[in-house]
């Protein structure tokens, strides 16, 4: 397929207005708070926008789709999840955290395990946090080369790492916290008005309106009771905990201008992942199923009742019915949404790196920021390497994703709850909790009751933690 000059450049102005932002805020600022929490004075729309961007965006273009496609609307309830995850942290993370981040100054999450346990803990999490970031830095590059490249054969996967990561490493190297909040907006409003606006409407048209939808897809399609209880079950357990072990999230909280900034900014973003994003998401990926049984897809190779893998179905419907002009205006928000997740992971795994294991932050002056640029600079350009190197990124995203939720949740649990919780007992919690997850997913084995190895991870680690801490106590 070819692309049209016109589209070639738009894409190409929204790129150059990407690498723009970091460059305006190079000039800006002026210590380690500037760099990595954003001055501590952003407001709760843009960082509730930002925490929806980093949340649910590259994955979002892909699983979402895929999972409209797969089962249809009832997919929707992955992301019903976000919204029990913002709002309990909201309630309970935000008010513990906000007050001793401003007092202590906190830039990186392990350093809250610092202050309720010790060195040791924080510099354990700042390590898994760190591979977890690389891995999803990494994973995301590579997941929006091959979203682009389905979409535009002419680009191949190498090229699209290349131009994606070179332009999230240049505007969050050089503009830190501030560039990636603000692009987080910007980002995520070209994806609302690309999908909502445009998407669901053309696709809705083209694949001929509603009499169509009822006739080529099953009933179920338009339930919302076509998952199991296991299914969500899995979903929450995955998703919950990462709203308290994030660092990306972390960081946004610090960067909030006030408490009651940050639990709206929670509030707020709950409310984006379920029900507008999930919903919208589902949509479109229910779209491409149709658009596929009909047949749009057989000059792309996909003729109706062929293979086809479930998360290309929302690529391909929308590069069938985009227009001249409006295909530039998809690819920029395609790249949106995975930028907006990159940037933030490439971030936080900047912060683990400079804060929790070098100490570097300790010194807050101008020449600390270049440590900190040549940081994100170096992380940045080894997720590009990692990401054309592996095929299958994807899957190390997952194992270092788990391997992060069921090391760390626990001890966070622990910090916020108990008077005087055990850094021996945090400390094997993460080793255990974190080792299982990891070796029941690189073993495949087949679990009892279809449950996530996350559950068990989460499982061990919670023994492990409350035995160590019964004993310390005695």
């Amino acid at each position: 397929m070819h692309i049209h000059f016109l589209d070639i450049l738009i894409f190409a102005l929204y790129m150059l207005s990407m690498l723009g932002v970091g460059i305006y805020f190079l000039k800006r600022n002026k210590s380690q708070d500037d760099y990595y929490v954003g001055s501590r004075e952003m407001t709760s729309v843009h960082i509730g926008l930002s925490v929806v961007a980093t949340d649910v965006g590259g994955g979002f273009s892909i699983g979402l789709g895929g999972l409209g496609f797969l089962i249809g609307l009832s997919g929707s309830w992955m992301l019903f999840t976000g919204i029990i995850g913002a709002w309990i942290s909201a309630v309970v993370l935000i008010p513990k955290i906000y007050p001793l981040a401003k007092k202590h100054n906190f830039l990186s999450f392990p350093e809250v395990l610092n202050y309720y346990y010790n060195g040791k803990v924080a510099v354990l999490a700042g390590i898994i946090s760190l591979i977890g970031y690389i891995g999803f830095t990494s994973s995301q590059i590579l997941a929006g080369a091959k979203l682009a490249s389905a979409t535009f054969p002419s680009v191949t996967i190498t090229d699209a790492v290349l131009i994606m990561g070179l332009v999230v490493i240049g505007y969050t190297s050089l503009g830190g916290m501030k560039a990636v909040i603000y692009t987080d907006t910007i980002q995520w409003i070209i994806l609302m008005v690309g999908l909502i606006l445009i998407g669901i409407p053309l696709g809705y048209y083209k694949v001929g309106g509603w009499e169509a939808i009822n006739h080529s897809l099953p009933n179920h399609f338009l339930s919302l009771n076509n998952i199991s209880f296991v299914q969500f079950f899995n979903w929450l357990i995955t998703i919950v905990p990462i709203w308290f072990v994030g660092m990306t999230l972390y960081q946004r909280i610090y960067a909030s201008k006030n408490e009651k900034t940050a639990k709206r900014a929670w509030f707020l973003a709950g409310l984006f992942e379920w029900p507008i994003m999930a919903f919208m998401g589902v949509t479109l990926g229910l779209l491409g199923k149709v658009a596929f049984d009909q047949g749009m897809f057989t000059n792309f190779g996909y003729a109706p009742g062929s293979p086809i893998d479930e998360e290309i179905g929302l690529p391909l419907l929308l590069t069938h019915i985009f227009p001249v002009g409006l295909m530039g205006l998809l690819m920029s928000s395609y790249f949106s949404a995975i930028m907006s997740t990159a940037d933030s992971c490439l971030m936080a795994a900047s912060g683990n790196f400079v804060t929790d294991i070098t100490g570097f932050t300790k010194s807050q002056n101008k020449s600390s920021i270049r440590y900190s640029q040549i940081a994100t600079l170096v992380i940045g350009i080894l997720a590009i390497i990692l990401a054309t190197m592996m095929q299958n990124v994807l899957s190390l995203m997952l194992y270092s994703y788990a391997f992060m939720v069921s090391g760390l949740f626990v001890p966070v649990l622990g910090a916020l709850f108990l008077k005087n919780p055990s850094p021996k007992a945090a400390l094997y919690s993460m080793l255990l909790g974190g080792g299982t997850t990891l070796i029941l997913i690189l073993t495949k084995r087949n679990l009892p009751l279809g449950l996530d190895a996350n559950f068990f991870g989460i499982s061990i680690s919670l023994l492990t933690f409350l035995l160590i801490q019964s004993i310390s106590k005695k």
